[in-house]
């Protein structure tokens, strides 16, 4: 059902409020160079620190301002399973094409735990959702057999796998089936979750240089992989570069120095060094996204 380059779009602030106007700039500066997708309110958007409004309103202006050019997935996941099944209900009530839901984070479920909370919300709320398994963030696994087992409820339907474990991609994905979307939830790992039977990326590149996330996707589904290998290799030094320091810094360092956002992360988050803030600067210019 999802597939493609789809972006973990960054929530812009100014003077410590949704930046809206910005916003919807961004979008549609994805849009225009041929992002698959939409998810707003993931960890790239900062939706740890957004408030419950906030949260609400932000996928509210994506769903408004894509108008069903590209699918919209909704970050939507909470370590409270009645949090996360309230948010999930707004983002189908307002229109939300599916909801991307992080692994509940800090109190460390069972894999029953996990399999009874993602059951729970699939019960509760008639939407498409994709579990988000990064345990480097979360403390939590999500296991291939449970995985497995997820993808028999109807409306569970992908996984974005951010383990960077492709042995574990592998086994999700004979677990699952040709038709259970597998998305990379690392950028690095793109190419070779293409060729193991993975359908795309929810990506952090995809932010500053879409086009070309985009193009590598586009070009190993023609099947021109020494094409797709090429944009490999040229994004790589800038994949690096957006994880100088936790995402999403980098990546709204970027967008500031491409002129598209106010450079405002919400605390905890606090801007990057001097240092690191300089050696992204020269990649984005070797990349050829600034001056």
């Amino acid at each position: 059902m999802f597939r493609g380059a789809i972006v973990a779009i960054v929530t812009p602030f100014k003077n410590g409020e949704v930046d809206e106007e910005r916003y919807r700039e961004l979008i549609e500066f994805q849009l225009e160079n041929g992002t698959d997708g939409i998810v707003p309110c993931g960890t790239t958007g900062e939706s740890a620190t957004l408030s419950h409004e906030e949260h609400d309103r932000v996928i509210e202006i994506a769903i408004d301002h894509v108008k069903k050019r590209v699918p919209v997935i909704a970050g939507t996941g909470s370590n409270s399973t009645r949090e996360a099944i309230r948010l999930t209900k707004h983002a189908y009530e307002v229109g939300a094409d599916g909801a991307l839901m992080v692994t509940p984070y800090y109190n460390r479920p069972t894999q029953e735990g996990l399999y009874q909370h993602y059951k729970k919300v699939a019960e509760e709320v008639p939407i498409p959702i994709i579990p988000y398994n990064v345990p480097s963030r979360t403390g939590t696994n999500i296991l291939p057999e449970t995985i497995g087992r997820l993808s028999k409820i109807s409306n569970i339907v992908g996984i974005k796998e951010a383990t960077g474990d492709l042995k574990q991609v592998s086994k999700v994905i004979e677990a699952c089936g040709e038709d259970f979307s597998v998305l990379s939830g690392d950028d690095f790992t793109v190419l070779p979750l293409l060729a193991v039977g993975g359908k795309g990326v929810i990506s952090v590149i995809s932010n500053v240089a879409p086009s070309d996330m985009a193009g590598l996707i586009d070009a190993y589904n023609a099947g021109d992989i020494a094409k797709a290998r090429a944009f490999h290799y040229k994004m790589f030094p800038l994949m690096e570069a957006l994880f100088f320091e936790t995402n999403p810094i980098p990546s709204k360092a970027a967008l500031y120095l491409m002129g598209k956002i106010e450079y405002e992360v919400r605390q905890p988050l606090w801007k990057m060094s001097d240092a690191n803030f300089e050696r992204l600067k020269k990649v984005l210019q070797t990349y050829g996204l600034i001056k």
